[in-house]
């Protein structure tokens, strides 16, 4: 497989946006193996081998198991996952594939109950960083296999 560009190298202050983005998603108080776990369920959704590489890498840096990241595409079939983690991805879903299924009040009330305003905001610019770096990795062609966490 070979990249199509090489985006971060040719554009890098286009990126920095997205870094700040990610910088104030780090620092949000956000659980970091539940930020994990959003961007690789997204990754996932989405198709995105470059992600899917570094986040499960990542995940398993910060504690996650084998186990809990082998069943996260089916977590909705399994007990390994917490309300307030079945929520996030329920709202990872739903924000990911939002052009198919708007979301609707009662999905945002679920979610709600178990973040507070400051962590909703959180929790959506988590996603909404994840599916930007997944179309640049995915229109670009980014080579995954090569990330050391």
């Amino acid at each position: 497989m070979k990249s199509r560009l090489d985006y971060q190298n040719i554009a890098s202050e286009a990126l920095k946006g997205m870094l700040e983005l990610e910088h104030y998603v780090h620092h949000s108080g956000l659980e970091r193996s539940l930020y994990e776990l959003v961007k690789t369920r997204a990754s996932q959704i989405n198709g995105c081998a470059y992600c899917l590489d570094i986040h499960t890498k990542d995940a398993r840096k910060y504690g996650e198991t084998e186990q809990r990241l082998y069943a996260l595409s089916a977590w909705r079939e399994t007990p390994f996952f917490t309300d307030r983690e079945r929520a996030a991805l329920e709202w990872t879903e739903a924000m990911t594939l939002v052009a198919q299924n708007h979301i609707s009040d009662e999905l945002y009330n679920q979610v709600k109950s178990f973040f507070t305003d400051k962590e909703m905001v959180a929790l959506s610019m988590s996603i909404v960083a994840i599916n930007g770096w997944n179309r640049l990795a995915i229109g670009f062609k980014s080579v995954p296999g090569n990330y050391n966490p």
